[in-house]
């Protein structure tokens, strides 16, 4: 039962990165926030959409610079709630993949706040789709995972990559960039052949998107080398070919027009 002392928090996802890819839902609970607290991936763009008389608070994560400590995420959540205001908690791709959007509702429940749970466009669809890769395809794919490539805290169990490396058609890992030389080691130690396609996609759905294409065999050396930065998704297996199949066909097309 809610409390109608307490404001509403809405934990919103704003999508892979192109604002357009914003949910209807989305878009109307920022239209009615008193407080948006934002993420460092989520457009914005979008925050032109906030009432002028909005709060805007900033509380991204960058690898190793966090603007605002989790638990004072947490803590800010039921303070505005507790103060009767509406409240928009706006993260990028989908809050709870990755997000840590499920620790928070666990917060806002424990001190019985009231929250809506608004989901959004996650980046192994998102970000795989704008660079022409199905995660999964009837011809090549009837499976995949979302991973992260990273730990929050040492204590906790590591990836299983010795299950990933043949349980699953698709890999799509996310906060992977700083690891991948250590996941493609991981990968090829337990059995993944070093001609598996990989595709790194770099600020996914947005005007300054990059794909760099290549196999386990050489993607580290690829990323080095054209100097691949967060944010960035990383997809291994066989639907990467479907890009270049794709990319033929396109060219095949514009030959036969002129």
């Amino acid at each position: 039962m809610k409390n109608t002392a307490y404001g509403t928090v809405y934990i919103v996802g704003a999508g892979p990165g192109d604002p357009e890819l914003i949910t209807v839902k989305a878009m109307r609970r920022i239209q009615i926030a008193d407080v948006i607290l934002y993420d460092r991936l989520a457009s914005e763009e979008l925050l032109q959409y906030a009432r002028q008389d909005a709060e805007l608070v900033y509380c991204g994560k960058a690898p190793g610079a966090h603007a605002m400590p989790q638990q004072q995420i947490n803590e800010a959540l039921v303070s505005y709630a507790s103060q009767g205001k509406t409240v928009v908690r706006l993260k990028g791709g989908d809050p709870f993949v990755f997000g840590r959007g499920g620790e928070e509702a666990l917060e806002l429940a424990s001190c019985s706040i009231p929250y809506e749970i608004v989901p959004g466009i996650t980046s192994a669809i998102g970000a795989a789709a704008a660079a022409g890769i199905p995660v999964t395809h009837r011809e090549y794919a009837s499976s995949f995972a979302c991973v992260t490539g990273n730990r929050c805290h040492g204590d906790q169990s590591p990836v299983r990559w010795d299950l990933l490396a043949h349980s699953v058609d698709t890999l799509a890992i996310y906060m992977g960039v700083s690891q991948l030389a250590a996941i493609r080691e991981e990968l090829l130690k337990h059995g993944k052949l070093s001609s598996t396609p990989v595709a790194l996609i770099e600020r996914g759905t947005t005007a300054s998107q990059r794909t760099i294409i290549g196999t386990l065999a050489d993607i580290h050396k690829l990323a080095a080398s054209m100097h691949l930065s967060n944010p960035a998704l990383i997809i291994i297996g066989e639907v990467v070919r479907v890009r270049e199949r794709l990319l033929q066909a396109e060219q095949q097309a514009v030959a036969l027009i002129s």
